[in-house]
């Protein structure tokens, strides 16, 4: 899936808190979520003049990243200024007061969301700030150019929570009589202006639908994607991605598409239960506690090693390790070219297999016996490809297409690359972003077909058919194929969600209910799809305050999937929360202009017409137009 990837930097960090809100809400609910979403509105814009971007929007609580700490600084007490006088015109008690906290740490971005130590410290500020107030570090204040006119009040140092050491914490606020700089422009700003914009609105469309949700959330238990432990009579494991040591940071590729072929080759053992790659590279790039991993992702055994790539010659580091204890198992070096770069692969797994004394079945062993090609070129297009495809773009996944094409084109017979162009034009059509529906189906299910009679154990050739068939309203042939997929794959997560998809439309809600938690469990980490597509299926459980909170959750990954919008207007309206409700349908409308309850009708995929109905009717209740 797209975006996984993770990345850890210095940042300053910008966390804001509504004062009282529940107290607010309960005063006067509507009048407090409209007051709410105001104030951030108004907030998220003076931090994109100032330079800033806004990374999460939740409930009453915003959290914003800078560059500089002179900008941070600027739009908080610009944006406290403008929120006083807006305060100062209400006659009634309905006032939101923000605190904000400042301050300078180390981050780890992933999807725009941000967390890390730079986090926690900010949030820990904010608190300790009056309302309408705010509060930076020893680190922020030197950063800050004595030109500037602020004053600074030394609180002390305090024990925070979370914090070792104490802290110290200036209070910071305009000098009397000054008034603040003006934004200013930053260098090469032009050129990305609209992408920050359209990454700030979408921010700002899913804060309408937060701010209303977390007050009725935020007192009942939540709903965390589920992490279940895996199969007890088997041994379980997660591949962490492997670092590359090549030298060249262009060879990452390589080294993460080894770690995907092993943690793919491990989980088509029968007996073991391996974590989907999703999941093991959320950790990319962090430093992290393998016994905390292992509990995370619910196994027992963590894989993690090194790729070293130096023209022809290939090295693979690699240990075992025992996450309960932390203890290494075995480690063992592997070298090699890309001419047995899969006989290295193979070595890993045996040995693994070995360690944990695993029982082969025949068809267990017939996997180490494949050769996928034996031209070392069309392998490396293979990798380049699954890199492509995984940052999951329309410009990304058309991109994966050439470079499958270029390795098929080298070896006529390279089963792995039809099935990979079979699954780009499935991704097409299935997202929409092809010119030409009908014509991607065809050459999909052409080339799907070409893969079959190369090699039929390839999960992903039955996964691209059931998207198609599903698309053409095929729904026995849909479901057949993506039976076939798990049959074939039982471990490939995305297969399990897949099958979920289409029984949630083919009306066998329990049946995808079932496949869900499976791949949820493959996936622990799972993605904003996964959770969309489970709070559809609780909306037609007629199960509307579960299918609300997970809806939610899936917002807070991506805000910008139109789909879940709608799901979640569908559900606000069957609960009666027909305001809210309207303010999902401006927001899945500010992201695809066209959508109409027309249109939903013409491309629904749903068997039943009484699934569609009532979708339909809940979204007519929310205010979708016809």
């Amino acid at each position: 899936m797209a975006g996984d990837r993770l990345s850890g930097k210095l940042a300053v960090i910008l966390h804001a808190d509504i004062v009282g809100s529940t107290e607010l809400v309960q005063r006067d609910e509507h009048k407090a979520h409209q007051r709410i979403q105001q104030a951030f509105q108004s907030f998220s814009r003076i931090i994109s003049s100032y330079q800033g971007e806004v990374r999460e929007l939740r409930g009453d609580a915003l959290l914003a990243e800078f560059g500089r700490a002179s900008d941070a600084v600027c739009a908080a007490l610009a944006f406290q200024s403008e929120q006083a006088a807006t305060i100062a015109t209400l006659d009634d008690d309905i006032r939101p007061q923000v605190r904000v906290g400042i301050a300078l740490g180390e981050v780890v971005i992933a999807d725009a969301t941000v967390t890390g130590a730079g986090v926690v410290l900010a949030q820990r500020l904010e608190q300790l700030a009056e309302p309408g107030g705010t509060c930076i570090t020893p680190a922020i204040r030197e950063a800050l150019p004595k030109r500037l006119p602020f004053a600074l009040e030394n609180l002390g140092e305090h024990e925070l929570k979370g914090f070792d050491e104490a802290v110290g914490v200036y209070r910071v606020a305009l000098a009397p009589g000054a008034a603040l700089p003006p934004p200013e422009r930053a260098a090469g700003r032009d050129n990305k202006a609209p992408v920050r914009t359209i990454a700030l609105s979408a921010l700002l469309l899913a804060a309408g639908l937060l701010v209303a949700a977390w007050f009725a959330l935020r007192d009942a238990p939540s709903v965390p994607v589920p992490v279940v432990q895996s199969i007890a009579d088997k041994p379980s494991i997660a591949v962490l991605p492997f670092d590359n040591l090549s030298g060249d940071p262009e060879q990452e590729y390589f080294a993460d598409g080894i770690t995907e072929d092993l943690t793919t080759d491990l989980s088509r053992i029968s007996g073991l239960f391996v974590v989907a790659r999703n999941s093991s590279f959320s950790y990319k790039g962090r430093s992290v506690d393998l016994r905390s991993v292992a509990e995370e992702l619910g196994v027992r055994y963590i894989l993690e090693g090194s790729v070293r790539r130096s023209g022809d010659q290939v090295r693979i580091n690699a240990q075992l390790i025992d996450g309960s204890s932390g203890g290494h198992l075995w480690a063992e070096r592997f070298d090699g070219t890309m001419a047995n770069v899969f006989s290295l692969q193979d070595e890993v797994n045996r040995r693994i297999v070995s360690a944990l004394e695993v029982k082969l079945t025949a068809a267990d062993r017939r996997q180490f016996e494949k050769v996928e090609t034996n031209i070392p070129e069309a392998y490396d297009l293979m990798l380049r490809g699954v890199e492509e495809y995984n940052r999951f773009s329309s410009e990304n996944v058309a991109r994966a297409r050439e470079y499958f094409e270029r390795a098929a084109a080298l070896d006529p017979n390279y089963a792995r690359a039809y099935a990979n162009i079979a699954l780009t034009l499935a991704t097409e059509v299935n997202f929409q972003w092809t010119a030409n529906r009908e014509e991607s189906i065809r050459l999909g299910l052409e080339y799907a077909e070409r893969a079959l009679a190369l090699d039929d154990s390839i999960p992903q050739i039955y996964l691209t058919r059931s998207i198609l068939y599903l698309s053409q309203r095929q729904h026995a042939a849909a479901l057949e194929a993506a039976r076939r997929t798990v049959a074939v794959h039982p471990n490939y997560a995305d297969g399990q969600a897949t099958l979920a998809f289409i029984q949630s439309y083919s009306g066998q809600l329990e049946e995808a209910f079932d496949s869900l938690e499976r791949a949820m469990q493959i996936n622990p980490q799972g993605t904003g799809i996964y959770l969309s597509i489970k709070g559809r299926l609780l909306f037609f459980l007629r199960r509307y305050d579960e299918a609300l909170q997970v809806l939610r959750q899936s917002l807070e990954r991506n805000p910008a999937f139109d789909r879940t919008h709608l799901h979640t207007a569908a559900t606000l309206a069957e609960l009666g929360r027909i305001e809210d409700a309207g303010w999902s349908i401006d927001e899945a409308l500010a992201i695809s202009p066209n959508l109409s309850l027309t249109r939903e009708r013409s491309e629904s995929l749903y068997r039943d017409s009484a699934d569609l109905d009532r979708y339909v009717d809940a979204l007519r209740l929310a205010g979708l137009p016809e």
